[in-house]
């Protein structure tokens, strides 16, 4: 068997999309998906674009959040 620290080398030597697909059988592993859940995301999801394409809320550029996050949590 495998040592844990083999397993990991083996996962990074994986081309990206690859990586991705481990990453996420891993975590749903630990963390099973539940339905319920899924479809209250769906339904924030659904009415944030709704917001959005109605102009009642402003998109903020990514660049800005992170400069945002950023300022706030700086020493």
């Amino acid at each position: 068997m495998s040592s844990t620290a083999e397993i990991i080398r083996e996962a990074e030597s994986l081309p990206v999309e690859e990586r991705a697909v481990v990453v996420d059988s891993l975590l749903r592993s630990l963390n099973p998906p539940d339905p319920e859940i899924d479809r209250k995301w769906a339904a924030v999801a659904r009415r944030r674009l709704e917001e959005l394409r109605s102009g009642r809320v402003k998109p903020i550029p990514g660049e800005e959040v992170f400069a945002r996050i950023r300022k706030r949590f700086s020493v």
